[in-house]
């Protein structure tokens, strides 16, 4: 059955720090391995107020040596910012120190603004080739060593990273289906491709060393509580926070506000429906029955739950309420990694 699976923005919270972000997401993984989840992921954003893993390699290796038995991984590395080189290096250092625990989801948008990833990169030089090349030379430091190789990863070469592609659109269906890897859509945040890229992905598909039939995963919002309307009062403050992004004005995290459905225009609500129509509010029930609603739509193999939600324990009761009504579906045999 379908596997659930954790994704962590490391949500900086107004009056918090990334400092208090951090020690939440390590208690978050510990919880999650503890409730059964099988992955924990992070993502690459950079210069936004209200994410913390802007270091994801860094975040994977503080969250992997506090846990046991969770894989973590990265969902995702924004690829362009970054030499493949330098990310072989650092997730085969990670899989050196944590094996077998480790994955590397790839994504070709920058996680930022423009000027920040020229900062990042000191080019915005770009070719719609780069990222598929990016990703076959990422594979290739994987790969068993050769005599004649020029360069090596070290750590990394030799070692198996399950990599997976990112994508919100067609192009990275196309792309995990050509390489034959493991595929996971962000239907968290922009669900409109999101049953085509599947269909995509599926029909097109080309079997590899690395994954024998097509596994795909998609990002699903969980805002669980013991009421639907503290579900809904939890979900508040992603709004906000998503509101204040469209606006220009990126923030931290803020609490949740009873009033700002009311305050919205119609343009505004029908935005954050759009953005958010993968999601999941309210109480055990509720929550449990818009879960299998999506699963049975999509037939996706893993769902990547995110839980943007101010208060931390009331975060990681989101995640036991999810797990719990769910743990009597189980995991599908025969995951690739």
């Amino acid at each position: 059955m379908t596997a659930l699976s954790v994704l962590d923005l490391s949500p900086v919270t107004e009056g918090g720090s990334p400092a208090h972000s951090m020690r939440n997401s390590l208690d978050l993984a510990r919880r999650a391995e503890a409730l059964g989840y099988r992955r924990y992921w992070v993502a690459e954003h950079h210069n936004m107020p209200g994410i913390a893993s802007a270091a994801t390699s860094v975040v994977i290796g503080h969250i992997a040596g506090g846990t046991s038995t969770i894989r973590v991984g990265a969902g995702g590395i924004m690829l362009p910012n970054h030499a493949p080189l330098v990310i072989a290096e650092q997730f085969g250092t990670l899989d050196a120190l944590y094996p077998g625990r480790i994955d590397l989801g790839l994504g070709r948008a920058p996680g930022t603004d423009q000027r920040t990833a020229f900062a990042l990169r000191r080019t915005l030089h770009g070719d719609p080739d780069d990222f598929p090349r990016d990703v076959l030379e990422l594979l290739g430091y994987f790969a068993e060593p050769r005599p004649d190789d020029p360069v090596r990863a070290i750590p990394g070469s030799g070692q198996y990273v399950p990599v997976w592609i990112l994508g919100s659109s067609l192009y990275g269906a196309q792309l995990a289906a050509m390489l034959g890897l493991p595929y996971a859509f962000a239907s968290h945040f922009a669900p409109a491709a999101l049953m085509q890229a599947l269909d995509t992905y599926r029909e097109t598909f080309r079997p590899s060393e690395r994954c024998a039939k097509p596994w795909a995963m998609a990002g699903f919002n969980v805002f669980a509580a013991e009421t639907d309307e503290e579900g809904h009062r939890l979900r508040s403050s992603a709004r906000q926070s998503t509101l204040a992004l469209r606006r220009g004005r990126p923030g931290r995290l803020p609490p949740p506000d009873d009033g700002f459905e009311s305050r919205l225009n119609r343009h505004e609500r029908a935005m954050l429906d759009e953005q958010g129509a993968c999601t999941a509010v309210g109480a055990p029930a509720t929550v449990r029955g818009q879960m299998e609603r999506f699963v049975e739509r999509t037939g996706v193999d893993e769902l990547m739950v995110s839980s943007m939600i101010f208060d931390h324990d009331a975060r990681v009761r989101s995640f036991e309420i999810a797990m719990e009504v769910w743990s009597s579906r189980g995991e599908r045999e025969n995951a690739p990694v």
